[in-house]
């Protein structure tokens, strides 16, 4: 049980810290509805995603791909990269360093 407030962070889309440490953090990403996206970004931590539940569509730089339950992946530093929710579902995502923009 996480004490972490649940955060909105685009329609039909809300993050929530599971865990933290300055050296890494746990987050869950939950996309309610199909066509939810996950804006295309970029930022300074390696991140890891795992595929909790639901379909996504990655876009990771110039590649696109699509994963599913037990898929998992890591994206480099400073790769832009976003993903569309194709079914419902949940991401947990590891950051190192810690995203304290998150905290």
């Amino acid at each position: 049980m996480t004490d972490f407030p649940v955060v909105p962070t685009g329609e039909n889309v809300t993050r929530q810290v599971l865990s933290d440490h300055p050296d890494l953090m746990v987050v869950a990403f939950r996309f309610a509805a199909e066509g939810a996206v996950g804006a295309l970004h970029d930022h300074h931590h390696v991140q890891s995603t795992y595929v909790e539940s639901g379909l996504f569509r990655f876009t990771l730089g110039d590649e696109q791909r699509e994963v599913g339950p037990g898929d998992s992946f890591v994206i480099p530093s400073n790769l832009t990269h976003g993903c569309v929710c194709l079914e419902p579902g949940t991401l947990v995502d590891c950051f190192t360093p810690r995203r304290d923009d998150f905290l």
